[in-house]
């Protein structure tokens, strides 16, 4: 079923709808064979198969099993979708111009103009499919924000007591804050060595020679904690004193120097630093559940009709 959760439902609901769902409001087209209704809404066979197929894994083959579970997943999905978008309806919510306009220049601003409409094609949509099945996902987001999301809280005390179940979460082990300098030569390493030992600067000779993706910041790494990087990495950083050079270590990146900036023991964290993690948490949790519940409330309210049939 479509997880709602206010942090995913910004890219899940556009990429599902994009690649699963585009095709069921196409104009015009012969209905003979209605698959299922929800309060008045139609989906017909032809519309949901269509749909259904764009979800399927291409480079695989599914067994009959496989596939009709695969099919019931997407016909539950299938009746979701229609029950929050007749709850638009029945709310008066809708899309504004501006809103549809922003994040479809949001989208788009992903991509180059021409790879975009080639992602589209290989997607076998037009771009007015592609909007079409925005503006669903945008106002299904509306929907779910402001029936459910708007309602839920958060207490202090909730935060309190999430913080004493779970304390060992909050244990911050011992952590570094180092940069590198990479290069694919043992030659080039040692060279470069040898400049920083005579007082060049570290970061911008990370700048000017280090292959690796962090040296546009200097060859900072940020704090890590132990597992969190390479062995050859722990083995040298850990037992290295702050502003010191390491020798060079090499790993199956190339030749790399260390230099430690920054120590942080393991430690564990306050109520204070932890409280707005906690909050998010909480609400993640507390948003999820709600919006099971009133998707129960839709369903046990609607009128839904499944001619199971047709699947057989």
């Amino acid at each position: 079923m479509i997880s709602c959760r206010r942090r995913t439902v910004r890219f899940l609901l556009p990429l599902l709808l994009l690649f699963l769902l585009t095709g069921c409001r196409d104009r015009g087209e012969a209905a003979p064979q209605v698959l299922l209704t929800v309060d008045g809404r139609a989906v017909t066979l032809e519309q949901f198969r269509s749909s259904f197929a764009k979800t399927l894994p291409a480079d695989q083959s599914l067994s009959p099993e496989e596939k009709g579970d695969l099919e019931r997943s997407f016909l539950v999905q299938t009746v979701d979708r229609e029950l929050t978008l007749a709850e638009a309806g029945r709310l008066n919510i809708a899309l504004s111009a501006e809103e549809v306009e922003a994040a479809m220049a949001d989208a788009r601003s992903e991509y180059p103009a021409e790879e975009f409409l080639a992602l589209l094609a290989e997607r076998g949509l037009s771009e007015e499919q592609w909007r079409q099945a925005l503006e669903e996902s945008l106002l299904m987001e509306k929907v779910v924000h402001q029936a459910v999301y708007s309602l839920v809280t958060v207490n202090d005390e909730d935060i309190a007591q999430y913080y004493q179940e779970n304390r060992d979460d909050f244990d911050r082990p011992e952590q570094v804050r180092a940069r590198q300098i990479v290069v694919a030569d043992e030659a080039e390493g040692n060279r470069l060595l040898d400049e920083l030992r005579q007082g060049a600067d570290f970061a911008a000779v990370a700048r000017q020679h280090s292959l690796s993706p962090d040296a546009e910041d200097g060859g900072d790494l940020d704090f890590f904690a132990r597992g969190e990087m390479p062995p050859e990495f722990d083995a040298v950083v850990f037992f290295l004193p702050e502003g010191r050079l390491s020798e060079l270590v090499k790993s199956e990146y190339g030749y790399h120097i260390f230099e430690v900036q920054e120590r942080r023991p393991s430690v564990r964290l306050p109520l204070d630093a932890v409280r707005d993690t906690i909050r998010d948490i909480l609400r993640g949790e507390n948003e999820e559940q709600a919006y099971q519940e009133w998707l129960r409330g839709l369903r046990e309210r609607a009128s839904i009709t499944i001619n199971w049939s047709l699947l057989d």
